[in-house]
């Protein structure tokens, strides 16, 4: 399982990293694109205003000459349709002196070029050879794509003595670029600088400084054969939020999928190691309930095969004995499956408790004659502060005074030596609050977290020197739940604890 986790987030990563340098290379394409546009755009515009200034102006210029440059002649006969095909162009050139404001007393060559092309169609007739019938097609016309092509070729020489700023405006190159970057999906802040020769012209976006291997570049002005002295440098101060932005929806899926896939592997695995625990919990019951009906078993035995004894039948007081000591023994194992079932039922909610006007002072005395004689025994002592002036509560009595013996019951049995247990009550405003205080071997803070849940017994390596099945104080935290009380614990490991229960008065 952890290697199939490790390799879907590795190859999520992997295709994650992929698409951020996929699209970070067509935001790359799309930008040199523009850049190309914008700058194939800006040079057509300068070159459309120059041509039509000089539209309008060249009439006013020096006539040098007109004159045909060339003349081509094409003749076809057709015998079948006794048809004479002639078709023949003339291109005539116009030269004129046009002066430009680029300098003073400075002028430029502009040349108006027409075209004309004559159709002419001759039908044989031979009984007129001297006057065959005809038809004629003439098509005059401007030629402005040859008038342009040869401006291009002196006009590079003239627009390179002006400054770039009179050439384009931040504004254009603003609006350029914003309509460019916009019609391929680039919707993103962005600064330019135009360079001559490496080094900065007024032209750019406020403080701009160009950045290696992070700014983008086009030649502006180009000539015919691609060469330039001026750059157009653009930057993306926010490029990598808007790459990043572009695959949100694609970041999301596969995080939310990967978080998926962490969060069933972790449930897998805490599952497998809570199940794995109840195991081990049900494993060490079973162990302990075996140990605890051995040794009854064992004195049942013993005492049947005394009593069977001829010797012993006859004496009625060692039978009596035995009886006794029978009845005990199995009172013990039906005690043991008893609280056993009765946790069963409480777990299910189906443990019948109904409840009345009780005192707790007197149930807690009740409680302690339960205990008092395993107490003095051992040479300890029980203790009853009494300092609640207001008692009655709402509960069941036998219920109740089992939770009390149980917490009695543990801190005699995790008492090293003498059981020395102090019980406290006092009164808040709405509840009544029983502390009882033992000097035992106390607990650890992980313990205390644990103390309260079924079949739970702190390990001591793979010995419980303590019998018990875990049960007890699962059941008084059920039953104190019951009579919408809370009973927590306070312990330090060697020194002792003090669970505390808090009840509801009427």
């Amino acid at each position: 399982m952890s290697v199939a986790l490790i390799g879907i987030i590795t190859v999520q990563v992997f295709w994650i990293k992929n698409t951020i340098q996929i699209t970070e290379g067509q935001f790359t394409s799309n930008v040199r694109f523009a850049l190309a546009k914008v700058s194939e755009d800006i040079k057509q515009r300068e070159f459309d205003e120059f041509y039509h200034k000089l539209l309008d102006i060249y009439k006013e210029g020096e006539k040098l000459k007109a004159s045909d440059v060339s003349k081509f002649i094409f003749e076809k006969i057709d015998t079948v349709n006794n048809e004479r095909f002639t078709y023949s162009q003339s291109i005539i050139e116009a030269n004129y002196k046009v002066p430009t404001e680029f300098f003073e007393n400075d002028t430029i060559d502009f040349r108006e070029i027409f075209s004309k092309e004559e159709i002419v169609i001759t039908k044989d007739n031979l009984l007129d050879a001297t006057n065959p019938p005809e038809e004629k097609f003439i098509k005059m016309g401007r030629f402005e794509g040859a008038e342009k092509s040869y401006l291009e070729r002196v006009f590079d020489q003239y627009t390179s003595k002006l400054p770039i700023h009179k050439r384009v405006s931040n504004q254009e190159i603003t609006m350029s670029l914003e309509k460019e970057l916009s019609s391929r999906g680039i919707n993103t802040n962005f600064k330019y600088g135009i360079y001559s020769n490496g080094l900065a012209t007024q032209v750019k976006s406020g403080y701009f400084r160009k950045e290696e291997g992070k700014s983008y570049k086009v030649p502006m002005f180009a000539d015919a054969n691609g060469n330039s002295n001026y750059q157009l440098f653009v930057t993306f101060p926010e490029k990598k939020n808007f790459i990043l932005s572009s695959i949100t929806k694609i970041l999301v899926l596969s995080a939310f999928f990967i978080l998926i896939i962490i969060l069933a592997f972790v449930s897998a695995l805490y599952q497998l190691i809570r199940q794995k625990q109840i195991s081990e919990i049900k494993t060490d019951f079973i162990n302990n309930m075996t140990h605890e009906f051995k040794t009854p078993i064992a004195t049942i035995n013993l005492a049947l095969d005394a009593i069977k004894n001829p010797k012993i039948i006859e004496d009625k007081d060692k039978v009596q004995r035995y009886v006794a000591m029978i009845r005990e023994e199995n009172k013990r194992m039906h005690a043991q499956v008893e609280n056993v079932l009765r946790i069963s039922k409480l777990e299910k909610n189906q443990l019948d408790v109904t409840k009345e006007k009780i005192d707790v002072h007197d149930i807690i005395e009740e409680a302690v004659t339960h205990v008092e004689l395993i107490i003095k025994n051992r040479g300890g002592y029980i203790k009853m502060h009494f300092n609640a002036g207001i008692t009655e509560i709402l509960g069941n009595q036998f219920h109740f005074t089992n939770v009390i013996v149980n917490i009695l019951d543990n801190a005699i049995k995790y008492s090293n030596n003498s059981p020395k247990i102090d019980i406290i009550t006092e009164n808040t405003s709405k509840n009544i609050v029983i502390q009882i205080k033992d000097q035992g071997i106390g607990m650890t803070k992980n313990v205390q977290k644990h103390v309260f849940k079924k079949f739970y017994r702190e390990e001591r390596g793979n010995i419980h020197n303590v019998k018990g099945h875990g049960l007890g104080l699962s059941y008084v935290k059920k039953i104190i739940e019951i009579h919408q009380g809370d009973v927590y614990v306070e312990s330090e490991k060697g020194v002792g604890s003090t669970f505390i229960i808090k009840l509801p008065l009427i």
